[in-house]
């Protein structure tokens, strides 16, 4: 048996992440059966290719090649959230998201697609990378998911608003190339997901923009109220903690998950959280990957080496 979990993020969290597998490497008894971290998933900053969630600062050459060495050396790819909807061709010739898909072509790593036109430039430019259909594409009829997953893509993440209809699941080809994201922070249903999608990548151009124009000063949100989601949409959803997102019918629980799910052929999970503090994810990672029995002993012992490595404060 195989599950699957891709996680977040290899650049906010990258120590935080390399900690965690540690503990799975070297702590096996703690974890349910099965648990493989399949991919962790995000983007440097400032990536205008980046979508789904807004990254913000910058990081250099030597970053990026840290990061992919560090994930890389032990097996586990990196996945590129470049989701961003709006792209123009004259995008796909930013000196940034390029370096990072050169540096990072090495037959390992994947990218989380959702603009047609960035998916047909990497697969011209840099075929060697793995494909992943993303959720932003926000595809919740049943039968076009059912044709997504017979396309060339090596993994589609489902579209949440699907998660828990086993009528629809069941009737999916290719099940094991499917992704299941299980703690979705978003109301189900939300008629302006997609709005909020395009706005996170218009903040994407317009932050890339004001660092090409206005090195080192700060960029103010508050004065590009076209991309300031707080004035726009005033989405509550993002403030959900661990516990409220278990109350939305969209979640899926670790029990379905081994149960349910894996039973019918699904192997692949998605955690989210790339923007998450360290609180949630580790709140996170011991609901869905650790026994429930052994979760006190292996979060405890998570903390203190997360201390020890200087990541977090406690006490």
């Amino acid at each position: 048996m195989k599950v699957k979990f891709h996680i977040p993020d290899f650049t906010t969290h990258f120590k935080f992440n390399l900690v965690f597998l540690s503990m799975l490497k070297n702590c096996p008894y703690y974890f349910r059966e099965g648990v493989e971290i399949a991919s962790v998933y995000g983007a440097f900053p400032p990536s205008l290719w980046n979508g789904g969630r807004i990254i913000g600062g910058t990081c250099d050459e030597g970053f990026v090649k840290q990061v992919i060495s560090s994930f890389n050396s032990q097996g586990i790819p990196l996945r590129f959230t470049f989701t961003n909807p709006i792209l123009t061709e004259e995008h796909l010739a930013d000196p940034f998201c390029n370096m990072i898909m050169r540096l990072a072509d090495n037959g390992m790593n994947g990218v989380i697609v959702n603009s047609p036109l960035l998916e047909q430039y990497i697969r011209s430019e840099y075929p060697g990378f793995k494909l992943t259909s993303s959720t932003c594409k926000r595809i919740t009829d049943p039968d076009e998911a059912a044709n997504e997953l017979e396309k060339d893509y090596n993994i589609v993440v489902l579209d949440y608003d699907l998660n828990n209809n086993f009528d629809v699941l069941e009737k999916l080809p290719n099940k094991e190339k499917c992704e299941i994201l299980v703690n979705a922070c978003c109301t189900p249903d939300c008629q302006r997901r997609k709005e909020h999608y395009e706005l996170i990548g218009r903040f994407m151009l317009c932050y890339n923009e004001h660092l090409k124009e206005h090195p080192g000063v700060p960029f103010d949100i508050s004065k590009h109220p076209e991309v300031d989601e707080r004035k726009v949409l005033r989405c509550a959803s993002m403030g959900k903690n661990a516990f409220q997102i278990r109350s939305l019918s969209t979640n899926v629980t670790p029990d379905d998950i081994w149960e349910k799910y894996v039973p019918m052929g699904f192997e692949q999970f998605k955690i989210e959280g790339r923007t998450a503090g360290n609180m949630f994810l580790i709140e996170n990672y011991m609901y869905y990957m650790i026994k429930p029995e052994c979760r006190d002993e292996a979060r405890l012992m998570f903390m203190h080496n997360l201390e020890r490595s200087g990541v977090i404060k406690v006490g």
